[in-house]
């Protein structure tokens, strides 16, 4: 271990290092969403998060993971925002919003969101319709206290993203929702002198959305003061890329390459390969005024976390540009030349690391590769991720890769957010599943018995990765009262299908069930070191 201290401390990313020191760490990773409280409003929120704090604790865990929490619209993805730095206020816990308590009448309204907190999944889109509602009551009757305090002129003088963000989502109200490229000219260039007599007449309906963020700042930076006071780091995840229908591209549409969109080159998953839509980055544009829009967004992230996942990292180095109206499969890597990639990646990521250095960056470096970019990581200090059934030398045998053997700068988990969890993948794929059986020395079974799937997480928890973060759903899997019945319902995202239960996924059991759970407390005695 010294000699890894060592080896870190001498790293670009040796301050982040130093700020959450070197020991080995554990936690759990949850799509906010997905959590119910019977304070919440048809949806997880921000302060849901409050016990699952204080029963992580008791559990040993010392990290939670969050997927991205950005506004993502009328779209339940939370990958495909409508701003780099704006929170999602569909999870404003309404309940504890300020002065609500001098409200009666809004606070009976409260009982109008049970309903929705019953329901197998979450009904995002009449969840936002009834939440937008009560907070446009609220904001009749309490913003300008709000807007009126210290804290509030604080937060709107010190948040540059903050009105172009405003802006835009007036703006796509009054398009009918549709993307800004298709907005009338005086809503999708306005001039300096448009917009500002804009704001100067529609100043209390810029502000609605401008309060709503500062609520959404507090809120989650209470949670994130609170998991400090437990011991416990907040890990965000910061999509590499951005929704070319964002607050963003409308407002410094020069920052990106809107001729073509980012996405994957066929491989034997997906044999299309995937288009995803987004722009691609004009990198020299970024770069030449200091890397401004990532500082931004990453100096209003360190606001609520200490380590973050960089998603899609060899986007960094290389991403499959696909041209406007054309399929994936004619996509080609940007830049082209093999020779570039490598120099490119790493002024990259450096600097990432030099805006944001008491931030510690997690890769998302899974798939297809090069050997070169997980070697760039490793001497940045920047960990990678290891997802144990795929950890198997694929050049050769294609035998699972003994625990012991796993590069300590990295992450171990046993599934992600858009693959099948291990329930689900023991029964799909039957041929990696014996694969893996055989490697374990079990006895193969047609579906994975309890003491299995213990010693799975189990021995996720001791690797020689110096972080291990598991999904939670793959805990509550041990006890079938704590998952749904068919485990295709377990999955929170099917990537590259267009899907209504995607990204909709709501635990089963409530969060009050969840840390109340003998079994569950005991089974975790015995899993966390």
């Amino acid at each position: 271990m010294q000699h890894l201290k060592n080896l870190l401390l001498h790293s670009t990313a040796a301050p982040a290092w130093k700020k959450i020191d070197f020991q080995r760490r554990y936690g759990i990773n949850l799509i906010l969403s997905a959590l119910r409280t019977e304070k919440s409003s048809g949806i997880g929120e921000f302060l849901d998060l409050y016990p699952i704090i204080d029963w992580a604790q008791k559990q040993r865990f010392t990290i939670i993971q969050l997927l991205p929490l950005n506004d993502s619209g009328h779209d339940p993805s939370p990958y495909n925002a409508l701003s780099s730095c704006a929170l999602h206020p569909i999870y404003l816990s309404l309940h504890a919003l300020p002065y609500l308590d001098q409200l009666p009448v809004l606070q009976e309204k409260l009982v109008d969101f049970i309903p929705l907190n019953q329901t197998k999944r979450v009904s995002y889109l009449e969840v936002s319709s009834y939440k937008y509602h009560f907070l446009h009551s609220y904001y009749e009757l309490v913003g300008k206290k709000i807007l009126d305090s210290e804290n509030y002129k604080k937060f709107e003088a010190t948040h540059p993203w903050l009105l172009p963000y405003s802006l835009f989502k007036i703006f796509k109200n009054r398009s009918e929702q549709m993307a800004w490229q298709h907005w009338p000219e005086e809503l999708r260039a306005p001039s300096e002198k448009e917009r500002n007599a804009f704001i100067k007449t529609h100043l209390k309906e810029v502000q609605f959305y401008s309060c709503l963020q500062y609520l959404c700042y507090m809120q989650l930076k209470s949670i994130h003061d609170y998991a400090h006071s437990h011991s416990i780091l907040l890990k965000g995840d910061i999509p590499i890329l951005i929704s070319a229908d964002s607050a963003d591209v409308w407002h410094e549409p020069h920052l990106f390459d809107l001729s073509q969109a980012a996405g994957a080159p066929p491989d034997q998953y997906n044999t299309e390969g995937q288009y995803w839509g987004f722009p691609l980055f004009n990198w020299d544009v970024m770069e030449a005024n200091g890397g401004q829009w990532w500082k931004e967004r990453l100096a209003y992230a360190s606001q609520f976390y200490d380590i973050y996942r960089i998603d899609h990292l060899v986007g960094f180095f290389r991403i499959w540009g696909i041209p406007l109206g054309k399929k994936a499969l004619e996509g080609s890597f940007v830049p082209q030349e093999e020779k570039r990639w490598l120099p490119e990646g790493k002024k990259r990521l450096l600097m990432l690391l030099k805006l944001a250095p008491n931030l510690l960056p997690i890769a998302e470096d899974l798939g297809s590769v090069p050997q070169f970019v997980r070697q760039c990581i490793k001497e940045l200090g920047i960990p990678g991720t290891k997802v144990i059934r795929w950890e198997r030398l694929w050049d050769e045998d294609k035998s699972f890769i003994p625990y012991k053997f796993y590069e300590p700068i990295s992450m171990t988990c046993v599934s992600t957010h858009d693959s099948p969890t291990l329930t689900l993948w023991w029964q799909t794929y039957k041929e990696e599943a014996l694969d893996f059986a055989a490697f374990e020395h079990w006895e193969m079974q047609d579906a994975l018995s309890f003491a299995m799937q213990k010693q799975i997480l189990k021995e996720s928890h001791r690797t020689a990765s110096l972080f291990s973060i598991n999904l939670l759903q793959e805990y509550l899997a041990l006890f079938p009262e704590l998952v749904a019945e068919n485990p295709e319902d377990e999955q929170i995202n099917v990537p590259g299908v267009i899907l209504d239960k995607n990204w909709t996924y709501r635990f089963r059991p409530s969060v009050e069930e969840i840390v109340q759970h003998e079994g569950l407390k005991s089974a975790l005695q015995d899993i966390i070191p």
